[in-house]
Parts: structure tokens; sequence; C-alpha cells
């Protein structure tokens, strides 16, 4: 009898060790689901090959890889809801807080361990995927904005240096802008903008303005805010010496830099491998957005891997996001420079401090403001542009549309805090 009960015992144990190592390892065909978004092919041809290396040292974990080519968070939070969302996914600090209000994501605190080196990602970007202290995300990379500018057409207007303020910047638009014939049709624009929340968020803060209160409503109809706004406003009404892209036939302010119909542009790292391979005569050169009001000010935009807290395959899962956000899946990601690594040490080894065209963006990384606020961003966004496009385009005043604006997004912030 106690034998019989000591080969039940020893059987148990064993079934018991079995069970823990299935849990805790990866089965060998192991398939990590990835969903994220590519902003043009290369892109998603870069990211192809980082995961093909992923797999070569991982040969126990696939990932299916799936670009979701439009209306990116829509189809993600479908798929959350109906359980299909992917093992991992890219998510942008705009959407963060509302997918970690809604518990959605696995926290990764207990797969990190020590050898990962979590001291060497950026404070402020790691911040922006963190939630009552735990952290939801990893970034895998940012971007800064820098005031790009034509060095030729620079020599040809006497211009020797960029603008280093606000002022500056105000007096070389309106001395870089082509008005031929007089009849109001601009050839050239000094300034090429792009009138959106996005890009506008750092000038609401200049002056004391804010975007959203205490109580996590839209404020930025205040005095104070309209201040910061008006300096974009004055360039396209009072100068005439900005435009927006549709002014000049163009997709976006790198094109309409490119194509010569803007002399300055403010935009980020991912124009210049652009601007290279689409116009390789053109001689540019970039600098940090000048400063406002004495003040260093400029915008980071940052993108997470971060699980689903659903996911089929954790531990698989999880060894993706550590390759991808580690030191040798960042380098092979971020080394064609469309992005900067959110790892410092990736980011120096690269170069990219020392290099002309990058160093301004990389300057920027410390006084930059990350493009997130709370949950409700996404809908402040929608009412936001919509009716600062129209105090742009002179159809009211600044004043009348933000607080239109303002009441709108505010109406339905209550109706989903009721």
């Amino acid at each position: 009898m106690n034998k019989l009960c000591g080969k039940w015992l020893i059987l148990l144990l064993v079934i018991i060790a079995i069970a823990a190592c299935t849990n805790n390892s990866i089965d060998r065909t192991a398939t990590v689901t990835l969903s994220g978004w590519q902003s043009n092919p290369a892109e998603g041809k870069l990211l192809a090959g980082v995961l093909q290396k992923f797999e070569a040292t991982h040969p126990n974990i696939q990932v299916k890889y799936e670009a979701i080519a439009d209306r990116y968070m829509d189809v993600l939070k479908t798929r959350l809801i109906g359980d299909t969302a992917a093992d991992v996914f890219f998510l942008d600090a705009v959407e963060a807080p509302l997918m970690m209000a809604s518990n959605v994501l696995e926290p990764l605190d207990n797969y990190i361990s020590s050898d990962f080196d979590l001291a060497d990602f950026a404070p402020n970007l790691l911040a922006a995927f963190k939630c009552e202290e735990k952290i939801c995300g990893l970034p895998k990379d940012f971007s800064t904005l820098s005031l790009f500018y034509n060095k030729q057409l620079f020599r040809e207007a006497g211009l020797t240096e960029p603008p280093h303020t606000w002022e500056e910047l105000r007096e070389f638009a309106k001395k870089l802008s082509i008005d031929r014939n007089g009849d109001g049709r601009i050839e050239r624009y000094g300034l090429g903008i792009a009138p959106e929340l996005a890009r506008q968020y750092f000038t609401i803060g200049l002056f004391g303005g804010r975007l959203i209160d205490d109580r996590g409503y839209a404020a930025f109809a205040s005095p104070e805010s309209l201040k910061g706004l008006q300096l974009i406003v004055d360039l396209y009404q009072k100068d005439r010496s900005a435009g927006q892209p549709s002014d000049a036939g163009a997709s976006s302010g790198s094109e309409m830099f490119g194509q010569g119909k803007a002399a300055m542009v403010i935009e980020g790292p991912w124009a210049i491998p652009y601007l290279k391979e689409t116009f390789p005569n053109l001689e540019f050169g970039t600098a940090e957005v000048p400063t406002i009001a004495g003040q260093k000010r400029t915008m980071a935009y940052t993108v997470a891997y971060v699980m689903n807290k659903q996911a089929k395959q954790k531990a698989a899962a999880w060894e993706l996001i550590a390759y991808l956000t580690g030191k040798e899946g960042m380098k092979a990601w971020s080394q064609q420079g469309v992005v900067l690594p959110s790892r410092q040490s990736v980011l120096l080894e690269l170069g990219y401090d020392r290099d002309a065209l990058y160093a301004p963006f990389v300057a920027g990384a410390a006084y930059a403001k990350i493009w997130q606020s709370n949950e409700h961003l996404p809908l402040i966004i929608t009412h936001f542009n919509n009716q600062f496009i129209s105090a742009l385009l002179g159809e009211q005043s600044l004043e009348s549309a933000m607080l239109q604006a303002q009441i709108a997004a505010n109406k339905e912030i209550a109706a989903m805090n009721y």
C-alpha cells in the first residue's frame, strides 16, 4: 500500500512539473500575432526584415504580422471587444490612456528582467505608457519636430543661417515668400504649416494656456491658450507668408518643401530619408524649432509595443516585445532614420546626436511636449482641427472657433462621464 501511494505521489509530482513547465515556457510551435500600421511600403519591408531576424534567433516562435491599412484604432477596438485582437500590437501614446483605463493591456513588469536594462529608455517616453506605476507598453521609437530650411533659397534671400527666434522666423518667412504678380496668389511660402492639434499642442502652453483642465475637460479656448495659437494664424492671415500643403497642391509639408513651394517647414525626422530619396538635388538643413518668448518648445511622438491581456501565447509574446524593444531589434528598426530609437544607448551608437541633420531632433527630446493627454484627447482632436481650420481661413475669429470646439468637445466628454 505504501509502495502504491509512493508511485502515485511520484507520478503526481511529474505531472505537476510538466504542467508548470508548460505554463512558463514557449510551445515549440508558438505563433504570435502582431498588428500595426505602415506609412509606406519601405517601412513594411524594414519591419519584415526585423521579424525575420527575430524568428532566426527564436526558431520556436513564428510571427504573423498584419498591417492594418485604414482606421487602425477603430479596427483594433472592435477586435479587442470581440476577443480577436493580435497578441502584440502598436499603440500610439495618444490612444494609450484610453487603452490603459479599459484594462485591455497586459502589464509587463513581471516579464521584465534586470538584464533588459529598463533604465536605457528615455524616462518621458516610458512614462507615456505607465498606468498606476505599471508598465503597460515599451516605446519602440520616437520623433520630435525640427525646422527644415532650403539652403539655396536662403542664400538667394541673403540669409546665412536658420532663424533662432519666432520673431526671426516671421521675418524670414516674409522675405522668402513670393507673390510675383501681386494678385495674392503665392508661388512660394516662407513657411509650410500643418494646422492640426498634433502640431500646435506645444504652442497652447507657451503663455500659461492648457489643453485640458483638472477635471479632464477641454480648456483650450482660454485667452492664454489663444495667444499661442494666434502665432500660426498671424503668419497665415496677416503676413500671408505661411501656407498649408493644400494651398500649394501638395499632400504633406515634406512634399511642399521638397517641391520648393515652401522655403521652411516644421517636420519630423521621417522627412529626411523621404527628401533625400524623392528630391536628391535638394540642399537642405535642419535646426531646432525657433524659441518663442525665450522658451524652447517642440513636440514628441512615440509608439509602443503592447501585449493584449487576452493573448494566447504570453510568454512568446513577451519574447517578441523584448526583442523588438531590445538593443538588437531596436537598432535594426531605427537605423534608416525614419524614427529615432527610444533607447539612449542605441541612439548614441547610431550617431544621431552627431549627425548634422538629426542632431536638432535629438536635442529637442530634452524639452519636447509628449503628444498625449487623457483618454478624451482623440475626440478633442476632431473638434479642435475642424474649427482651427475655419479660423485659419478667416471664416470666423480664432476666439469664436476655439470656443465652439471646446463647447462641442465638452458636451461629448460630459455625456461619456455621465
